[in-house]
């Protein structure tokens, strides 16, 4: 057991790390990538999904490199992800229809407002726990759709999936 290992990928807001642990839950390596923050409008922020994919694939390689290990060594793989960023990609291609909405984007809040009718924003509440936010994906998923050109015409096809950015890494895995 002394040669396995377990690597925890934590795919972040600012940065992507790879942290490798022993049997005894000890770190034994660390990569750490930071990617680039889009913001095209006051409110607004993206991160590039393909960046963000090859950042974590570097800082796989540079954790594995600095332990001396190889992908045989890591017995399982955790990852955690920041929050309700919402990604859709064409499912054919594994190509993305559009920047990564972050968690922190407000630019739903129209939309928030119509799902939320004469009732508010608590409207969903008693059935989901939650109220309707700007920070759920749902909203951002229907941004693009309705904003992205063909992006509603292809969901409608089947040819497109989203996810948040843990689902956006396994899918690359």
């Amino acid at each position: 057991m002394a040669d396995k290992f377990i690597m925890a990928i934590d795919q972040g807001t600012t940065s992507s790390r790879a942290i490798i642990f022993n049997h005894e839950g000890r770190i034994v390596s660390v990569g750490q990538k930071e990617h680039e923050q889009i913001f095209p409008r006051a409110g607004w922020v993206e991160h590039d999904p393909v960046e963000v994919w090859n950042a974590i694939r570097e800082v796989v390689a540079e954790a594995l490199s600095k332990a001396s290990l190889n992908k045989d060594n890591i017995q399982a793989v955790g990852i955690t992800n920041q929050r309700e960023t919402a990604v859709v990609w064409n499912k054919e291609t594994g190509q993305p229809v559009y920047n990564a909405i972050v968690w922190q984007d407000t630019r739903t809040g129209k939309i928030v407002e119509e799902l939320g009718g004469a009732e508010g924003q608590d409207k969903y509440k008693a059935r989901v726990g939650l109220p309707l936010a700007t920070y759920f994906s749902g909203p951002k998923v229907k941004w693009i759709l309705d904003n992205v050109e063909g992006a509603r015409a292809d969901a409608e096809a089947g040819k497109l999936v989203m996810g948040n950015m843990d689902t956006w890494v396994i899918w690359n895995l």
